[in-house]
């Protein structure tokens, strides 16, 4: 018998020291809405983590007891906003302030129906803007090399640089887990 499947990634971690100059354009001819949302609903949130996070393995939040996931989202410190277009959800951010010297970019993402529609520059100038606002010294996010291919050149282009990293083991949900944290 064998244990557990384990997908073995490389997680980098990057940084940035000051606010860009400028920040990407708003899409022209979009029927787009991003609100900020307070304390959203559990089973919201994990629809998007599911959602947005399916293919690239983001699993850690899903696996979070609701009490644990009502302790992190519902927090003062984060700045949650979920992309709207057409007035369906189409991508979130998540971002966490420790106050002063850090502000992160926990998640950010789009949705399968709207990517490749050249909304992910504008929508990541977005996410950065909103994590400068809470005046931190510096910015950070992380990918891996199970996101998106294009993930990490977006980050580099957009004016975030490597600082770190490192090998780590993801354990993906299978389909009964799937369906016992999106049904609770």
């Amino acid at each position: 018998m064998t244990g557990p499947r384990t997908v073995q990634t490389t997680v980098t971690f990057l940084e940035m020291s000051s606010p860009p100059n400028s920040y990407p354009q708003l899409p022209l001819n979009r029927n787009l809405t991003l609100l900020r949302t307070r304390k959203p609903p559990l089973h919201f949130y994990r629809y998007l983590i599911d959602r947005v996070g399916r293919d690239w393995h983001w699993v850690n939040s899903l696996r979070l007891t609701d009490e644990e996931l009502a302790a992190q989202i519902h927090a003062p410190e984060r700045d949650i906003r979920v992309l709207h277009i057409d007035g369906a959800p189409a991508g979130f951010f998540d971002v966490r302030s420790d106050g002063e010297q850090s502000a992160e970019i926990v998640f950010f993402g789009l949705l399968d129906h709207v990517a490749g529609q050249g909304l992910g520059r504008w929508f990541l100038g977005t996410a950065i803007e909103a994590a400068w606002s809470h005046n931190p010294s510096k910015v950070k996010l992380q990918t891996c090399s199970l996101d998106h291919p294009a993930a990490l050149p977006l980050y580099q282009k957009l004016g975030f640089v490597p600082v770190a990293r490192m090998e780590e083991k993801i354990k993906p949900l299978t389909a009964t887990e799937r369906s016992k944290v999106l049904f609770r």
